[in-house]
């Protein structure tokens, strides 16, 4: 009789420690199960294999990794973590078998992986250890696998656990639908009487199969490995072209399907040998699929297995209908052009798809996003995801408490000028007094570029602020080198101008040190510089750039990520009671930064800093352009931080309005400066669900939004690894 068996297969390559907050023994403790809590039906660890000798010095691991009987689970190795960005290699394959009886069909159910973080103190002398430590769990981190991908699967698949416990733990999953009994062979003479019993039991089987209520059982096993077959085939072909080699196990498998033709009393296969024998498979997968297609089998070569049960694949729109892509909103707009003082020329808010409709004088730009998010997100409620991706519950567990990203991204592409990016060791911007800066090697072969990511905090903010987009940005591209920087930590109370010069000093030192230690290994070919703003850092970021130290820098920016930055100040803001609090830090406190945000640091407004700020070049300089925003942020304007007209200001016939307008003018007029061939812009709108969040203070005057940019990496991992390209 048939009896199968799911076998989920999970290779565990590395552990990778990014942030965690304690030194100590840790492991990884992993089970599975069926979705439904009430079966209480739990995957058994089948098969453990070492499968590369593990790179790590022997004081460093206890080399005893463990099956729980009782709780049908498996724990590596354990392993000693003391720094940050350290490698464990594991290498190891640990495999749950699901046994499916002969009376029932594939799982209909999904089967959810439990990765437990397990944590142990540092003992005294961790090299006497004689007996397995005890390891208590810290964090969890689940995946679903649908019924759809248990019939066959091939995946990375990382884990991250949570923003207290930041790790990367590479792990590929194979998963596979196969017959679980094992499979005995038997050499019969083709002319042996053997031959006709063999043809008779057969044919027994196959009525036994299809015939007395078994046939829709039959029929949906077989479809279910021949889809398990064809998922493993392509798979390998991949990889085998991947790899660029033919890979020798999977060309010397048999995976045919062994298909059977009956005619009259003798039975012929395909699987029969040069001198007339034949080798029986107790109801092995090529036998029972060739005999079901036969007997089914119509005049027109299709397969007629009823209306409801059809022999085929699972088709590519039905697999691909379950990426946590479906966070991601992308809207269609026009390249942003000069604002004209009217507003006609308003092309950030046009009507294009994925607007809610046709936009009123009287609506918000706030209300409209917010409108057009949580539309999308009772969407994303009503549906069934059951696709063939593995579903990080994380993220799957409650989407509606997920964010909602809305995506414009215009690609501004200029003619080829001749203003090559290149670093020279001669370069003739770099003057004399610039001690700072460093020189770099070109001529060496074997040295690399220093890709270099600088993230910069808000007002009274801390270094770490940003860590969580720090480790994103660390998982896409491990070489970056990441400065978090502290030079302006408990210095933003002051002059905008003052902080830019201490943050510039700060980068050219990082740099310095930096290409100083690259020196020994090669030399340094290039660099890439980017930078990562909260809030007022961006205002920083800005104000470095125009400090003389950074000039031989400027044309090696590459990206710049703007979370919530006030890039048009505070000019419009309609958060009255943020307003009040403001007017207040400016008559209790004289923070002169708040007075340079509300453009009140002058009589004239065409001498505040902000305007200022706006004629000399900055943003011109990066090929990537990234602005984060949150309708639900009200500590920063919506339009400034998008750096867009506002409808206050376009309906404004006051000086305030022309001086706003230009301001808004000479920031866009840099982002389609043809500094570069080719300047990517986008505008990511981030809309977080609040509706879990207290009525407090914080929600009512905005702080929460503002704050949740740093407190989640959800919207960070959507954006970054929806375009890793620009941050590589």
């Amino acid at each position: 009789m048939l009896e199968t068996v799911h076998e989920i297969a999970i290779y565990i390559h590395r552990f990778h420690n990014l942030d965690l907050f304690q030194q100590g023994w840790y492991q990884i403790k992993i089970s599975a199960m069926r979705e439904d809590s009430a079966l209480h039906s739990y995957g058994t660890p089948s098969r453990v294999i070492q499968y590369e000798a593990p790179n790590i010095v022997p004081d460093n691991i206890f080399p005893v990794w463990r099956i729980d009987d009782t709780e049908h689970s498996f724990s590596t190795q354990s392993f000693i973590v003391k720094y940050s960005r350290q490698d464990v290699h594991l290498s190891v394959m640990v495999s749950f078998n699901f046994a499916i009886g002969k009376d029932e069909r594939p799982l209909n159910t999904a089967i959810v992986l439990k990765f437990e973080l397990m944590y142990a103190p540092l003992l005294e002398n961790c090299q006497d250890i004689q007996a397995p430590l005890v390891m208590l769990p810290t964090s969890v981190h689940e995946f679903r696998i649908p019924p759809k991908a248990l019939l066959g699967l091939h995946a990375y698949c990382p884990v991250h656990f949570d923003a207290f416990n930041s790790v990367l733990i590479d792990l590929s999953i194979h998963i596979v639908f196969l017959k679980s009994a094992t499979s005995i062979r038997e050499k019969v003479p083709s002319k042996s009487p053997k031959v006709d019993t063999l043809a008779q039991e057969c044919y027994d089987e196959a009525d036994q199969l299809l015939g007395h209520g078994w046939c829709s059982i039959a029929i949906e096993t077989v479809k279910s490995l021949f889809v398990s077959r064809e998922m493993i085939l392509e798979e390998m072909k991949n990889l085998s072209s991947t790899i660029g080699q033919p890979i020798d196990d999977f060309h010397d498998a048999d995976l045919n399907l062994g298909r059977f033709e009956f005619v009259g009393s003798s039975l012929k296969t395909d699987l029969s040998t040069g001198d007339g024998g034949l080798y029986r498979s107790k109801m092995g997968v090529g036998h029972l699929a060739g005999m079901l297609q036969n007997i089914l089998e119509k005049s027109d070569n299709t397969a007629d297995f009823g209306n409801d049960v059809k022999l085929c694949s699972l088709s590519k729109e039905e697999l691909l209908n379950a990426e946590w892509s479906i966070w991601m909103v992308h809207l269609k707009t026009q390249v942003p052009h000069r604002y004209l003082k009217s507003g006609a020329d308003d092309s950030s808010h046009h009507n294009g798809p994925g607007n809610v409709g046709p936009r009123k004088s009287s609506d918000e730009p706030t209300q409209i996003a917010v409108a057009r998010a949580e539309l999308h997100r009772k969407s994303i409620n009503q549906m069934k995801i059951n696709g063939l991706y593995i579903q990080d519950m994380q993220i799957f567990r409650d989407p509606s408490r997920v964010p909602v990203v809305l995506v414009e991204q215009h690609v501004i592409n200029f003619p080829n000028n001749s203003s090559q990016l290149s670093l020279d060791q001669n370069d003739a911007t770099v003057t004399e007094e610039e001690n700072l800066v460093p020189k770099f090697s070109m001529g060496n072969k074997s040295s690399h570029i220093l890709h270099a990511v600088v993230f910069v905090h808000g007002f009274q903010g801390h270094h770490l602020d940003l860590r969580l987009v720090r480790n994103q940005w660390l998982l896409l591209d491990p070489r970056a080198e990441c400065l978090m920087s502290e030079a302006n930590e408990e210095k933003t109370t002051g002059d905008f101008r003052e902080m830019g010069n201490r943050l510039a000093t700060e980068v050219i030192l990082f740099l310095r040190k930096k290409m100083d230690k690259l020196s020994r290994y090669g030399g340094c070919k290039g660099i890439k510089l980017s930078f990562v703003g909260h809030s007022i850092g961006n205002i920083i970021i800005r104000s470095a750039l125009t400090q003389s130290i950074m000039e031989p820098f400027l044309k090696h920016l590459q990206t710049y990520m703007s979370i919530s930055g006030p890039h048009l100040g505070y000019l419009y803001s309609s958060n009255s009671l943020f307003n009040s609090g403001m007017w207040l830090l400016k008559k209790l406190k004289g923070a002169q930064c708040i007075h340079q945000l509300t453009s009140t640091d002058d009589p004239d407004l065409q001498n505040t800093f902000f305007y200022k700020l706006s004629m000399k070049k900055t943003l011109e300089y990066f090929k990537n352009i990234i602005l984060l925003s949150s309708p639900q942020d009200g500590y920063v304007p919506y339009h400034s931080a998008r750096i867009e007209l506002c409808p206050a200001a376009s309906l404004d016939q006051s000086k305030k309005a022309h001086i706003f307008m230009e301001m808004l003018n000479n920031c866009l007029d840099q982002i389609r400066a043809p500094s570069h061939e080719r300047r990517v812009f986008m505008r990511c709108d981030v809309n977080f669900d609040t509706s879990s969040q207290a009525k407090n203070l914080n929600t009512y005057i905005g702080r929460a939004a503002h704050i949740e940019f740093l407190e989640s990496d959800i919207f960070a991992k959507f954006i970054m690894w929806s375009f890793p390209e620009y941050f590589l």
